[in-house]
């Protein structure tokens, strides 16, 4: 994972720059980077909370095009691991862990990709893709674990970012670009709680129902 510095260092590149002012269309490229084997960890998290915060009204929009983007980006990475297979990832990566991620997909399959999606870093989403493709997963239950997490992850950034972005905004003049990183996963991390409180309350409630 890249520390503060390096992500501030990434925050005031011409690069960045750039796709920050391109607005949603700028997360498509970023999504690329984000899902490819050189990650950035943490960088579309905070371009889409930034987004957001700063045009409140387009919040879903910007949540859109961060999901498209990381599914491209997700997608492309899949497909090289899948032409490549567990060859070109074992040459890439350290056989041990890559067996360990092994046994991890092949138990959890779906949600060994959908809720690494959902979560912030720094959980490894970049080697799951490769694993995903290189044990030949279905493209469709790819695509669809992949759009299951990274929709919830930015729906819900993108809506607290919306929600409170006058808050944000001041949090990070107060506190300058590292505060960024902490904001970004605070708020994923506060999206997955949210997704696993409603889904524990929809299990209990469910029963009562019945009756």
């Amino acid at each position: 994972m890249f520390s503060p510095g390096t992500l501030l260092a990434l925050a005031e590149s011409n690069v960045w720059r750039w796709l920050f002012r391109l607005g949603g269309i700028g997360l498509i490229p970023l999504g690329l980077l984000d899902n490819s084997p050189i990650p950035v960890p943490g960088a579309m998290d905070v371009a889409t909370i930034l987004l957001a915060a700063q045009q409140q009204d387009l919040w879903l929009y910007y949540a859109l095009m961060a999901t498209i983007g990381s599914l491209l980006g997700g997608f492309l990475t899949y497909r090289i691991a899948r032409t490549g297979g567990k060859e070109a990832i074992e040459k890439k990566f350290p056989r041990r862990k890559v067996q360990k991620f092994y046994k991890t997909f092949e138990r959890w399959g779906f949600f060994a990709i959908a809720i690494p999606a959902m979560l912030p870093p720094p959980i490894p989403l970049t080697l799951f893709l490769f694993v995903a493709g290189a044990l030949q997963y279905p493209t469709a239950k790819f695509l669809a674990a992949l759009a299951l997490g990274r929709t919830a992850r930015y729906t819900l950034l993108a809506f607290l970012a919306g929600r409170y972005g006058t808050q944000i905004l001041h949090f990070i003049k107060k506190f300058s670009h590292p505060g960024l990183v902490a904001i970004a996963l605070l708020l994923a991390a506060i999206a997955a709680l949210i997704i696993c409180f409603w889904k524990h309350q929809q299990h209990i409630a469910h029963p009562a129902h019945q009756k």
